[in-house]
Order: C-alpha cells, then structure tokens, then sequence
C-alpha cells in the first residue's frame, strides 16, 4: 500500500511550507500537467498525492477512469473513504461540463486557508479528434475559472505512452506548471499567461464530408428549425430521447442567434460518426471565454441556452470571431 508524503514540506495551512517553483509567485490555484507513463506509474505517481491529501484533511476529488478508480481505492485502503471520487467517463463525456464539477467541489470545500486538491484526466487515448480539441480548450480555460478562487491544487494526469507528442505539448501550453516523470516540479516555459486564455477562440472547424439539411432562418422560424432538427434524428437513427435533446439544444442556440446574433441565422446538419452535428452560425460575437461553463445563479435571467445545450449535448464547440459565431452541436446514442 502507498503511503508518506509525496513532496516533503509541504503541509495542510497556506504559507506553511508550500513548494515554490523558480520564477513563479505561489499561486491560489495550482494547474499542474501530471506526465506519467502506463497505469501502474499513474497509481505510483497518485497515490501517494491523494494519501498525503488525507493526511493533512485536505478535501480531494479524483475524476479518473472507473478502472483507474478502483486501482486507487485498492492501493489507498482506508484512505478511499476520505476521497471524493467521479468516473470522468461520465462528468467529462463533453469536456464544457468539467469547470462546474470542480466549482461544486470548491463551493462544499473551499477554504481560503486550506489547500484543497483534486486529480482530473479528461484527456485519454481514444478521445475522437473534435473531442481533444475541445478538452485542451478546457484545460486552458481552467486557469481562468479558477484564478482567485480557493485554493485548489490540481494534478492533471497525461500518459506519456498512450497520448501523440502533440498532446503532450499542448499540456505544456495549457498548464502553467509541470510535474515530471523524475517527480520535479517545474514552470512551463511555454504557458502564455492569462490574457491569452481570455482571447477570442477562432480556431477552424473541419467541413463536414456531406450535409444532411442547409436552412436559413430568421425571427419567426425558430419552430421551423426544431422540426429540421427532429427530422434529421429520426431519420439518423437517434433514440427518441437523444432526439428530443438535440431539438431542444438546437433551438436554444438559434434562439439565441435571433436574440443576439442578428435577428437569425443558418442551420447545418450532418452525421459524423456515430452522432448527429447541428450547426448554426450567425452574425454575432461572443467574448466571454467560459459561456456555457458556469452553473446558474439564482436570479440569473438570461445565459441558459449555452449552458442547458453542453447538459443536453455530447459536445459542444464554440468559435467566434469579428466574422461571427459557430456552435456545434454533437449528439449520439
């Protein structure tokens, strides 16, 4: 069983022994790429971190693999009852609901005086190619959910044998901090700061191969889109219930174009895969980086429709620019 301390000196209090990396002040949250290879280094490197977590009653939530789970409540033992622990197959499957679980855990737990600590893997070998993307949007714009909020310390593990180069890099660019295989914790040279993360996010999106429906639409059509939606479910083979998610996500997002982007729009669908794609575009631009990644508040009036299509949809991608706004909606059995 693994047990001691993973980094020595670092203690439960703020201020008390916290590690220090060379070049960077200590920060409130502590966004760390975890680089591992193989399952059995991801229990050696872990474990130990969510041991000492517990030790020092420090709240820690684990969003890993099942199997991966249930290696770590072997190898923690009586330390499991003490952690939090969540399938990231399942807060995860569309990386926009990702930020709001660790908000939650930070909402019970945080404590300005006390580290909390978690472990999240939302990127895996095996994640469809719109599906990385998406979830490296996400870990960038961690660093900005989190900025001033409780201290979180968060590990985010990446195989070194299973992920492409390019992935790996990419964590390198996403996390401001990196914790090697030798078990060193180091600043990312290659972070680019805050104020990149808050940037608009233009990226291109791949042209489907063959479009299923082309509309345009305006103010009074919003029924109309609904019904193209419904027909192209069905007819894709969707069960009843993911039909009646992607009709709902998709009239909320061009109910949101005839709102704010415009007064309408244009409606795309296709299959891809196992899922069916609606996308509507419009002439507005969208400048807050984590729409439809932050839980509403109560007495909030307006902002669901982002937020309700990531709950109803696979995945969701955004892209905005001066040019207007895409969204994508993913929707499969």
């Amino acid at each position: 069983m693994c047990a001691g301390v993973l980094v020595a000196g670092v203690e439960g209090r703020m201020g008390q022994g916290s590690i220090h990396y060379a070049g960077e002040p200590t920060r409130k949250f502590r966004h760390e790429a975890l680089f591992y290879g193989g399952q059995d280094v991801f229990i050696e490197r872990t474990a130990p971190f969510i041991v000492e977590a517990v030790t020092q009653q420090e709240p820690i939530l684990v969003v890993v693999s099942g199997k991966k789970i249930d290696r770590l409540r072997s190898e923690i033992g009586p330390a499991a009852d003490h952690v939090e622990f969540a399938d990231m197959a399942d807060v995860g499957r569309n990386p926009a609901r990702i930020i709001p679980a660790w908000h939650e855990f930070l909402e019970r737990n945080g404590d300005p005086d006390r580290w909390c600590r978690g472990i999240g893997e939302p990127i895996w070998a095996g994640r469809t190619p719109d599906e990385l993307v998406e979830c490296e949007r996400h870990e960038s714009l961690m660093n900005l959910a989190f900025d001033g909020a409780p201290p979180l310390w968060l590990a985010c593990p990446y195989d070194l044998l299973a992920l492409d180069p390019t992935v790996i890099e990419e964590a390198h660019r996403t996390h401001p901090l990196l914790w090697d295989e030798g078990d060193d914790h180091r600043v990312s040279e290659v972070f680019p700061g805050l104020e990149a993360m808050a940037g608009p996010f233009d990226r291109a999106l791949p042209e489907p191969d063959e479009l299923l429906r082309e509309i345009a639409f305006g103010q009074r059509d919003i029924p109309m889109v609904r019904a193209v939606v419904e027909r192209a479910g069905i007819d894709a083979g969707l069960d009843v219930t993911r039909v009646e998610d992607l009709v709902l996500a998709a009239g909320e997002v061009a109910t949101n174009s005839v709102c704010h982007g415009g007064g309408g729009g244009s409606l795309r669908i296709w299959q891809q895969g196992e899922a069916v794609v609606c996308e509507i575009r419009d002439g507005g631009t969208i400048d807050e980086p984590l729409v439809g990644r932050r839980s509403p508040v109560e007495g909030q009036t307006s902002g669901f429709g982002l937020w309700l299509a990531n709950q109803l949809c696979d995945l969701m991608q955004i892209r905005s620019s001066e040019a207007g706004t895409v969204v994508r909606l993913f929707v499969a059995d």
